[in-house]
């Protein structure tokens, strides 16, 4: 069984940059077959698909979150991360890791991180 958890700072200040790592367990990261996603909910809003990373290190990001967003991974350690630059309160949500199971015609998200909040606030 495949689990991920997500962790870093829960509170930030604007113009900061939020910064969050997801563990995996049960899977390679580098993993033929598999992506590795980042989502995000703001408070009464619906879910937004921030960004991913492949199996080969390459990433795709939403191109309203393009220029402020990083994904990255260290192998090693089986992890993903997160980097949001010059957050506003906005940018305030519930933040998920989750992988993607990918085809040649479809893509799915069959495991979720349970979240972790991040909170902007002055």
């Amino acid at each position: 069984q495949v689990q991920l958890q997500e962790w870093g700072p829960g509170l930030l200040k604007p113009s900061q940059t939020l910064s969050l790592t997801c563990a995996v367990y049960g899977d390679p990261i580098t993993a033929s077959g598999y992506w590795w996603s980042w989502i995000r909910q703001p408070p009464g809003k619906g879910l937004e698909w921030m960004g991913v990373i492949t199996y080969e290190g390459m990433t795709h990001y939403s191109p309203s979150l393009n220029s402020r967003a990083s994904i990255s991974r260290d192998t090693s350690k089986n992890q993903l991360s997160l980097q949001l630059s010059s957050v506003t309160p906005e940018d305030t949500a519930v933040y998920y890791c989750a992988r993607v199971y990918v085809r040649s015609s479809w893509c799915g998200m069959d495991y979720w991180g349970k979240g972790a909040l991040v909170t902007v606030s002055s």
